[in-house]
């Protein structure tokens, strides 16, 4: 596990288009099947220690602002040959609960079309897919007395459905590092 940081894509960038397998319903969906309010993006994976601290939390903010018009869907960009617990197999036993789709990255390109680092890594963009959000779910992080409460993802959502501007603070996610297959690591990393 390597603390890294989001990259914070800048605001306004449009959504990468994707179309992937969700290994669930064994089935492709696509940035074009999103046709809500809002969409959040999320990178994350099975074992990361940052995403299973907030993913009920998560599943349970996806689930109140479903029903506000907000799209959600997870990736899994991770390299299951080194990481076999985040398989599509696997997939599907961590996505029961999920009421969004939850798909697989399998040559990694659509991680590096976001420009995604780290699990967890968010994104927020509007109708018109606009970014409008990057950054942390929340201040929580493993081993620390913090709550999960997700209050930076719905603060930003809350303002995406008030109509307001982007927020002016926004806060970098932090978690594991998306594992690279080996040659494939993104150049945005310097």
């Amino acid at each position: 596990m390597s603390r890294t940081p989001s990259t914070m894509l800048d605001l306004g960038t449009t959504a990468p288009n994707f179309s992937l397998i969700a290994p669930k319903t064994k089935t492709p969906v696509a940035l074009q099947d999103f046709t809500g309010k809002g969409l959040v993006v999320a990178f994350i994976c099975n074992h990361c220690p940052y995403v299973v601290q907030i993913i009920d939390t998560f599943a349970a903010i996806a689930t109140q602002y479903q029903a506000q018009g907000i799209d959600f869907v997870a990736i899994n960009s991770n390299d299951v040959a080194n990481y076999p617990d985040d398989s599509p197999e696997k997939m599907v036993e961590f996505a029961q609960h999920f009421t969004f789709p939850y798909l697989f990255d399998e040559d990694q390109a659509i991680a590096k079309a976001y420009q995604a680092a780290c699990t967890p890594d968010l994104y927020v963009f509007d109708a018109d897919k606009k970014l409008v959000y990057r950054g942390q779910f929340d201040s929580a992080r493993p081993k620390s007395d913090i709550p999960v409460t997700g209050e930076d993802l719905a603060k930003a959502l809350d303002t995406l459905l008030a109509g307001d501007p982007a927020l002016s603070t926004q806060k970098a996610s932090l978690g594991c590092n998306i594992k690279w297959i080996a040659g494939n690591e993104p150049s945005y990393f310097g």
